[in-house]
């Protein structure tokens, strides 16, 4: 028989291993399956297999395939567990097949399916973990499942770095990716067992009244939550080139993404210990504006101090970003807020597949990512102000 000490232990125990698996499924998901992209994406220049206009058009078919993975959430019916494991083993999959093919319409199709596995990852692993962690009142952890994109961020960053030095071919690494994410995969796999009907059926569901008493909140947050996915994007997609522009010969460029990746983390788990009483859509707008802070100061001091004081400026709010507004999701629709999360999530996506349509040609008329960068942080402080507004007004009639 347990002692009264070790009951007590149990649900922080399973909150741990809850969070931990859905960081791992969201580190492969996203951190490879999305944005390993980016640090392979100045090899894939360097080799002659892309050039920067094809470069923006493989990372705008991996959104519009998030874009399309996020609004298929509301239409799904399995259950999160088997979501979470079919979009993992896809990832992996996909992963593999952009190390072994070389054709561009290929890895257009491969991009495009990998964005819609990461959207279910991103929608069924939060709804399930942090629905979860609700269950043991362990809301504290939500900052370890959003760390795990960091994590993702920062090994690709790293590996990605150290091809570049040893001169190692992209689809070589593109296969390495796949293996770790193999790797990960079978450790968490366990973890999302299938879910049963009586499970499910506990879950918390408001009425129709509070559905519509809170669509205004609902269609605000998707509509501004797609500003944040266009104002990073445009970065976060170029950075490795936007930094070797600027510093040429230089060897800080390739560390500036694993340094996001840092931030990254180190902002999920801050977040995460902020008061719950706290409004999620003034801290979403808190967040808007460090990340233009940290894109406006790339332009302004285009130096390894500026890019490295950047990087980490648009890093540490990133995941915290993702936190605050899946909580506010789950604030609006309890457990039924897969949907909810699916269509904030598919504006995000839209977001993104703007941004480099948008940055990729002005850069190339012009040679300079400045212009598009100055739109993306303007568009971030829209946002901000967007959302400061709704928690104002929502602070204002309660």
């Amino acid at each position: 028989m347990a002692t009264p000490a070790h009951a007590s232990s149990l649900p922080a125990h399973h909150a741990r291993n809850a969070a931990l698996a859905c960081a791992v499924v969201l580190a492969v998901a996203l951190g490879v399956g999305r944005f390993a992209f980016t640090p392979l994406l100045p090899l894939m220049l360097k080799s002659g297999a892309l050039d920067i206009r094809h470069g923006g058009w493989l990372a705008s078919a991996n959104y519009a395939g998030y874009l399309i993975g996020a609004l298929s959430c509301a239409a799904i019916r399995l259950d999160h567990a088997r979501m979470v494991r079919l979009a993992l083993a896809s990832t992996i999959v996909l992963t593999l097949a952009m190390g072994l093919v070389d054709m561009f319409w290929l890895w257009a199709a491969i991009r495009f399916a990998a964005g819609v596995v990461s959207a279910w990852a991103f929608v069924f692993a939060s709804q399930w973990g942090l629905r979860r962690l609700a269950e043991l009142d362990a809301h504290g952890f939500g900052g370890v499942i959003y760390a795990g994109p960091g994590v993702g961020i920062v090994a690709t960053g790293l590996l990605g770095a150290a091809a570049a030095a040893l001169a190692v071919p992209a689809p070589w690494v593109w296969i390495g990716f796949a293996v770790c994410s193999g790797v990960a995969g079978a450790i968490v796999w366990k973890t999302f067992a299938h879910e049963t009907s009586a499970t499910r059926g506990r879950a918390r569901v408001p009425d129709k009244v509070a559905f519509a008493s809170t669509r205004a909140d609902a269609t605000g947050l998707v509509g501004l939550y797609s500003l944040a996915g266009f104002g990073y994007i445009i970065t976060a997609t170029f950075l490795p080139v936007i930094a070797r522009q600027a510093l040429p010969g230089s060897p800080w460029p390739d560390l500036f993404w694993p340094a996001f990746g840092l931030a990254l983390i180190a902002g999920a788990l801050i977040a995460a210990r902020l008061p719950m009483s706290w409004d999620n859509r003034l801290m979403l707008a808190a967040c808007y504006l460090i990340q233009a802070s940290g894109i406006a100061l790339g332009i302004v001091l285009p130096t390894a101090l500026g890019f490295g004081l950047g990087s980490l400026l648009l890093g540490l709010p990133f995941t915290a970003i993702t936190l605050f507004a899946m909580r506010e999701a789950r604030r609006l629709r309890g457990d039924a807020a897969a949907g909810l999360m699916g269509y904030a999530t598919g504006a995000y996506g839209l977001g993104q597949i703007v941004g480099p349509l948008v940055a990729a040609p002005i850069a190339e008329h012009t040679g300079s990512f400045s212009i598009a960068l100055w739109i993306a942080a303007a568009a971030l402080g829209l946002g901000a102000a967007g959302l400061a507004c709704l928690g104002m007004r929502s602070a204002a009639n309660s």
